[in-house]
């Protein structure tokens, strides 16, 4: 199977289709990592405060796939803001993870009540500059928070991750990454299930023969969205990417668009600290 890629800003391609760890164990995560692997994903998503980047690294060594096909995600966590503390941070991430560098690293939250991230993006710009990431992002930043990045920064962040799902579908939030050449990728794709009995996606996934969250994964492909799916479910990791082979029609896309209710899973950015 071949995964198809985004091409980001500065050139490197990530498939847009990965694999999330959220909320997975460490003592869990090498199995679902390596059944993810098994079943075609390269594209690994963690984060320092998942608590489980060893258990990622375990299976990524234990897979024996190259280096070079694999996509791996961290992101510095709140407490560790700063140049010379995501500095730090990054060099604890990429030990617990046992590789030499990242393809994708992120300043998880703005947090503006700590006023940090724009000294942790320059610490991002100098991993950048030094090839230990090949690609710099932010995630949860709403545009002004990435507008403060773009006027004081020579480097624009490759990715923003935000929660992103049929009931908070971001839609200004989208056209400023547009407007700017930032990827959109997003964060609990199904809303952890709460948009899955959806009268309008359980509809579609009865016309299609798929299940709710096949129709809401493709939605977001069609869209152009990067999509990490978590799961620790073999046979729900496969199923999550068997959703190439179909595609939803414009009435389709259009009667999703039309659930949009602002329904948060997650904290608030402006609020989170």
């Amino acid at each position: 199977m071949t995964i198809p890629t985004v091409k980001l800003n500065n050139g490197v391609e990530i498939p847009q289709l990965g694999f999330g760890v959220f909320q997975v164990p460490d003592d869990e995560t090498t199995a679902a990592v390596t059944a993810a692997l098994q079943a075609g994903y390269r594209s690994i998503d963690t984060a320092a405060v998942y608590g489980n980047e060893a258990g990622v690294g375990r299976a990524l060594a234990a897979s024996g796939l190259p280096r070079e096909e694999l996509f791996v995600t961290t992101k510095v966590w709140n407490t560790d803001q700063g140049y010379d503390a995501t500095l730090r941070a990054f060099d604890a991430s990429l030990a617990k993870l046992g590789l030499d560098h990242v393809d994708l690293y992120l300043i998880h939250w703005p947090t503006p009540a700590r006023d940090l991230y724009p000294e942790s993006w320059r610490a991002l710009e100098r991993l950048a500059r030094d090839g230990r990431i090949r690609a710099a992002g932010v995630s949860n930043f709403q545009p002004a928070h990435l507008k403060r990045l773009l006027e004081s920064s020579e480097l624009t962040p490759a990715v923003n991750q935000i929660e992103l799902h049929p009931g908070l579908q971001q839609a200004e939030l989208r056209a400023f990454h547009a407007e700017h050449g930032i990827a959109t990728e997003a964060w609990s794709p199904l809303a952890q299930g709460a948009v899955l009995d959806d009268p309008e996606i359980t509809a579609i996934a009865s016309r299609t023969g798929r299940s709710p969250a096949q129709v809401v994964l493709r939605w977001h492909l069609q869209l152009g969205n990067i999509v990490i799916p978590k799961s620790v479910t073999p046979a729900r990791i496969r199923q999550n990417l068997d959703v190439f082979d179909f595609e939803l029609t414009d009435e389709e896309m259009a009667s999703i668009a039309a659930t949009d209710r602002g329904l948060r899973t997650g904290p608030d950015p402006d609020e989170f600290n």
